[in-house]
Order: C-alpha cells, then sequence, then structure tokens
C-alpha cells in the first residue's frame, strides 16, 4: 500500500479540534500538530532587536502573538481526496486568503504508527 504524507498549516487555530475531527471522520488514524509562523508574519511584524544572539527557536516561537498550526498526518494514498475534503468542510475553500495550504508529499516507507481507521 502507497502511502502519503498531507501537511496543513491552519491559519484559524480555532479551528484545529474541529478540523482533526473531521479529518479522523475521513479516516485518518492519528496526526501531529505543531506551532508554526510564517515568514510573511515574521516580516511584516517586524524583527526584534532583543533577540539573543543565540535563541532558542522554541522560545522565540512563544513569544509570537500571532501563529499558525501545522497538521501532519500519514494516510493510504487513496485518502488524499477524503482528507481534502474534510479540510475544506471545516477551513472552506483554500484557495482563498486566510484558510491554509494544505500539500501532500509521498512516503517510502512507513514504520510503526496507527496510520489509518476504517471511516
Amino acid at each position: 500500500m502507497a502511502y502519503v504524507a498531507v501537511f496543513l498549516v491552519v491559519d484559524d487555530i480555532n479551528r484545529v479540534e474541529d478540523l482533526l475531527e473531521a479529518w479522523r471522520e475521513a479516516g485518518v488514524g492519528g496526526a501531529t500538530v505543531l506551532e508554526s509562523t510564517g515568514l510573511h508574519r515574521l516580516r511584516t511584524r517586524g524583527y526584534r532587536d532583543d533577540v539573543p544572539l543565540m535563541p532558542s527557536l522554541d522560545s522565540f516561537l512563544r513569544e509570537s502573538t500571532e501563529c499558525n498550526r501545522t497538521c501532519i498526518a500519514v494516510v493510504p494514498e487513496e485518502r488524499i481526496d477524503a482528507v481534502v475534503e474534510a479540510t475544506e468542510k471545516v477551513l472552506g475553500n483554500l484557495g482563498e486568503p486566510h484558510t491554509g495550504i494544505l500539500f501532500v508529499l509521498p512516503v517510502l516507507r512507513v514504520v510503526g504508527g496507527r496510520l489509518a481507521k476504517e471511516p
């Protein structure tokens, strides 16, 4: 069975819980959610001059008042359309501004983890 990694950067962090429930209903067995900030947001809010010479990425991102969530899931290739459809039911058309961006990459090998469940 061929697998893919689905990456979704969600603009509205308040929608992540609903999104993960929709993904579960679409057959996603598990997902990882990371705090993230895009280059555009970093540039538009300005660079800070009080950052230590060697700041930790974690402390820098935690001080950000605006951030996204990046959701990552490994799913069977045949579930891509169901995941995209579930995503757009929650977030709306991803072609619209301030919704999110989703991309899919092939996975060469999977060992362990809960990858999929019956819908």
